[in-house]
């Protein structure tokens, strides 16, 4: 292979301006999104149901878009300029938040947002894999991790004080306090789009072989498809967090309360993720994820029995561990499960097919905790016990059937 900057000692700079991009990014997501339940449920009144509908129908979105956009990056080799676009037409949709006044404004908003999330994130996963060697891609992707959920710290931070300077410790979130937030977001977001413009480069291919003018999935490997069926497994269980905050509403914390919860979360996820990824270059990264769904497990079964504001509150700490284990180690064992050239394809599949879930998943969750829920004598709980469940079985099947990736001995 020819010396490029993927074989140097320090990580290359594409690993720092992704991250400083993601970071920049989740300040202003995380001022909007963690409210935006809140939003929707206090001051539009919407209902559960809808609430999955706008979350399935935002994530579905994203996800089929991701296969599009990972492979059209194989195929032109232009991670950098698909990422770019896709961080811009989120930037560009935050603003009509701030005139939203009906949930299927917010779901047409919400819909634009994730298209970005879609053009973007595949290349981007596939360029940090371009530009770090097998050994050290945890501790790469753990970083970017680490650096997404420090902006999400920042964010929270920044929320709880406007929250506080708006309304004080009142228990429904108010209008006018969300229109700041949504002003707010605008600066960090357009500040990412263009730090990714001007610092970051494609990497040129160690190989000559190029992805061919068909999607490329049948060359993904057996490993690829057993991980890809474990996710969507796990993923059937795994609602949006939006249901998360609901029923910590639900228990009785406050705005502010779930906003300092959510910090903690954030806090742990990021401290997590960077160790998490480095030791899933020493280990089988699937034990690492593995491990990562036994906890998640635990932390739904808890939401499920859960009666106070402080078990809320400390099962939202443990759910951040789940996240910071996963993450990174799970976006390394994709790219070491198939080939090089199939990196931006790879990672596009594996988003649409668990993404494909979100929406029956969120719609589901809705159901249980309205429907299902209230007949069965299960409540709100009842989301949560599927979640557990899947989760469980998920990781079983994860150990049983997923290979170890390539290079598992000479790393461990």
């Amino acid at each position: 292979m020819n010396h490029s900057p993927k074989t140097e000692g320090k990580l290359h700079r594409n690993v720092w301006i992704a991250s400083g991009t993601s970071f920049l990014t989740d300040v202003s997501s995380e001022m909007l999104l963690n409210v935006l339940p809140l939003f929707l449920a206090n001051v539009l009144g919407v209902r559960f149901w809808a609430v999955g509908i706008i979350e399935g129908i935002a994530e579905t979105t994203a996800s089929v878009l991701k296969l599009y956009s990972g492979w059209l990056s194989d195929r032109i080799r232009a991670r950098k300029r698909l990422a770019v676009a896709g961080y811009a037409i989120a930037a560009l949709a935050k603003p009509f938040y701030y005139i939203a006044s009906s949930w299927p404004a917010i779901l047409a908003i919400r819909w634009a947002d994730r298209v970005g999330k879609g053009v973007r994130t595949a290349p981007r996963d596939a360029l940090l894999a371009d530009s770090t060697p097998p050994e050290r891609r945890g501790l790469a992707f753990g970083i970017h991790r680490a650096a997404d959920t420090g902006g999400a710290v920042l964010g929270l931070l920044l929320t709880l004080w406007i929250v506080q300077q708006s309304q004080g410790a009142g228990v429904l979130l108010q209008e006018t306090t969300f229109r700041k937030l949504v002003l707010w977001s605008l600066i960090p977001a357009f500040l990412g789009v263009a730090l990714l413009a001007a610092g970051a480069r494609d990497i040129p291919s160690s190989t000559s072989t190029r992805a061919t003018p068909g999607m490329g999935v049948r060359g993904l490997g057996r490993g690829f498809a057993a991980f890809a069926a474990c996710s969507v497994l796990f993923e059937i269980g795994n609602s949006a967090d939006a249901f998360l905050v609901l029923r910590a509403q639900e228990r009785g914390v406050s705005v502010v309360g779930v906003l300092w919860m959510l910090l903690a979360f954030n806090v742990v996820y990021a401290v997590v993720s960077t160790p998490a990824g480095s030791l899933s270059d020493r280990v089988p990264r699937k034990w690492v994820v593995c491990g990562g769904w036994c906890i998640y497990a635990g932390v739904y079964l808890g939401f499920a029995l859960v009666d106070s504001p402080t078990q809320v509150a400390l099962l939202y700490v443990v759910y951040g561990v789940y996240h910071g284990l996963v993450a990174g180690a799970g976006k390394a064992l994709v790219a070491d499960l198939v080939p090089e050239e199939l990196r931006g394809t790879a990672y596009g599949t594996y988003a649409a097919v668990i993404g494909l879930v979100s929406l029956p998943a969120s719609v589901l969750a809705g159901v249980l905790w309205e429907g299902f829920g209230a007949w069965s004598g299960f409540g709100a709980a009842a989301p949560f016990w599927l979640g557990a469940v899947t989760a469980l079985v998920a990781a079983v099947l994860l150990l049983l059937t997923v290979p170890a990736e390539p290079g598992t001995s000479a790393r461990g």
